[in-house]
């Protein structure tokens, strides 16, 4: 989905992204000098359809790009800049949007807790990834 958000909601999900990375240790801030986070409202429609998914279905809630340090041989000077993108729409709508609200099932979702809590899972999913870790091994860690 290539939307824009409205300034409003752009600053709503700053300041809690904030919030967020002020909680994360500073070890983890060291390594954002390496690969620096990059926030923006959603990817190109090129970037889903490259990473095969519908750019009218499909959300992205971060992207690593880079070669993870496991990966990583001494003479790669030509390599490209690692970089962590994370995508404000993505994660808004995986936490169910602003406004808190139960499921059919009487699941709690939505809210700025949960778009929190989803920034901090996406963010540590990128980092994992920088460190080589696989989706699966990301997923039994709790960051999917």
């Amino acid at each position: 989905m290539s939307e824009h958000l409205p300034n409003w909601e752009r600053n709503r999900f700053d300041r809690l992204m904030d919030l967020v990375m002020s909680s994360l240790p500073p070890r983890l801030h060291a390594l954002l000098d390496e690969a620096p986070l990059i926030v923006d409202d959603c990817p190109s429609a090129e970037l889903l359809e490259e990473l095969g998914m519908d750019p009218e279905l499909d959300d992205l809630c971060g992207l690593y790009s880079g070669v993870p340090l496991t990966e990583r041989r001494h003479d790669a000077s030509g390599d490209l800049p690692e970089t962590i993108h994370v995508f404000r729409r993505g994660i808004i709508d995986e936490a169910g949007g602003w406004e808190p609200g139960l499921d059919e099932d009487g699941q709690a979702f939505g809210g700025e807790d949960e778009v929190m809590r989803q920034i901090r899972i996406t963010v540590l999913h990128e980092i994992g990834h920088h460190f080589g870790l696989s989706e699966e091994e990301l997923a039994e860690l709790g960051f999917e």
